[in-house]
């Protein structure tokens, strides 16, 4: 068998087990009490919050950046190893974004199914078409809500990648003239961060308003 085709068989099966216990989980929290969209709510929730919190270490990332490239004496290592933990900590809270917003999809995904199947054990018209139009005004939404997540998530990458280049441009340049150098760069990271905060809001936005339509709807 060709390695490719093993690897995609690895992947395939790893897929269908994280899917299994997806699956199992939500039956487990169901036993419980805890539905599929109060699951929902939460993980829009811890999105929300790291989100709130990826902000939080971009705008320390940037405001490292700025204090270096103004930089007026003192020891530029340890400016230097400053901004590389800055990066680190960004880079870590944009895993856990983009981590949160998977899982979100994830249950997402899960709820909806399992109400298009409940539509057919309707025995009312009237309750089935109800129930329909919830889910399909819920779906709207979500995919909205999804959406910004989705778009402020595409904008970390470039922030990430120029952050990283000044940091490892800085690792092996650690001087006035190098620090001089990355001031061209500067300019475009900091509207990129901006164009970044500016998803992120929109995105924590979408987010109350699904909270509060589902609580409200629930």
């Amino acid at each position: 068998m060709k390695k490719q085709t093993l690897l995609g068989t690895a992947i395939l099966s790893l897929m269908l087990m994280l899917s299994g216990c997806q699956s199992a989980y939500y039956s487990a929290m169901e036993k419980v009490g805890v539905h599929k969209r109060d699951i929902l709510i939460d993980r829009v929730e811890e999105t929300k919050d790291s989100q709130q919190e990826s902000q939080e270490e971009f705008q320390s990332a940037l405001e490292r950046l700025t204090t270096l490239i103004n930089f007026d004496g003192g020891e530029l290592q340890d400016a230097y190893n400053q901004l590389n933990d800055d990066y680190e900590s960004s880079l870590a809270a944009a895993n856990e974004v983009s981590s949160n917003i998977n899982k979100v999809e994830d249950v997402a995904d899960a709820l909806f199914d399992e109400w298009s199947d409940e539509l057919e054990q309707y025995k009312s018209a009237s309750l089935k078409r109800q129930s329909s139009k919830k889910l399909a005004a819920t779906q709207r939404q979500f995919s909205q809500l999804l959406s910004s997540m989705r778009s402020a998530e595409s904008k970390m990458e470039p922030v990430l990648s120029s952050l990283q280049d000044n940091v490892l441009y800085l690792k092996h340049n650690l001087n006035a003239q190098a620090v001089a150098a990355i001031k061209g760069e500067f300019t475009n990271l900091k509207r990129d961060i901006q164009l970044l905060m500016n998803d992120m809001n929109k995105s924590i936005e979408d987010s109350n308003k699904f909270i509060e339509q589902m609580n409200t709807t629930g």
